[in-house]
């Protein structure tokens, strides 16, 4: 095994040993509880609703290790079969980061939060502007005009969930993106396929799987 693949191997063995704490006694906003953060019923999901492990994904959409990441958890999702996926749409990197997410986000009215959410975390590189995020919704299949009335109509909502979002990871100190709270385990790193496998298999041993 070479160097860089067992630094990549101790690097998550030492990720998957720090469990997902309870949330800080400062944090007791209803917004940021362990319950929200598993349950808000607001947050796209995807998989198996009654799956076994969750998976909560703190996500930017110009983060390119949350979109080298993405292929291998979509991935994981449908080949497990037992993975209860929650979407958290995190947009700190930059201001089309939140355009990104609103699209995203407004897309979930009509049932295609996931059609755009791969089509955004499909583009290429970073500092994605958004003209170019526009391209890929309208490319993704997505009704544009069920769109843009749903960003109107639900604006409001789809702002107090990016809120939210940003209070739950505030109040598990992350420091940026993918973050990916896989059961009871704390994983802020770009995984691949077979880690993100040995992640659930983790959470699965450990008992605590939501």
């Amino acid at each position: 095994m070479s160097l860089n693949a067992n630094l990549a191997r101790l690097a998550l063995a030492a990720a998957l040993a720090l469990p997902l704490a309870s949330p800080p006694a400062w944090a007791e906003n209803a917004d940021t509880t362990r319950q929200m953060i598993l349950n808000d019923p607001a947050a796209p999901v995807a998989g198996n609703p009654k799956g076994d492990v969750t998976i909560v994904a703190f996500l930017d959409y110009n983060c390119p290790f949350c979109k080298k990441s993405a292929p291998s958890l979509e991935k994981l999702v449908k080949t497990d079969g037992k993975i209860r996926l929650v979407y958290k749409d995190w947009p700190i990197l930059t201001d089309a980061s939140l355009y990104g997410a609103r699209l995203a986000l407004a897309a979930k009215y009509q049932g295609k939060y996931g059609a755009v959410h791969d089509a955004l975390m499909g583009i290429p590189g970073r500092k994605i502007p958004e003209d170019k995020m526009l391209d890929a919704v309208k490319a993704s299949g997505v009704d544009m005009a069920r769109l843009d009335a749903d960003l109107k109509a639900h604006g409001s909502e789809i702002t107090a969930l990016i809120e939210r979002n940003k209070a739950q990871a505030e109040g598990l100190r992350l420091a940026g993106t993918p973050v990916y709270l896989v059961g009871p385990l704390f994983v802020a790193a770009a995984l691949d396929y077979e880690q993100f496998k040995q992640a659930v298999a983790q959470a699965r041993l450990r008992g605590d799987k939501s």
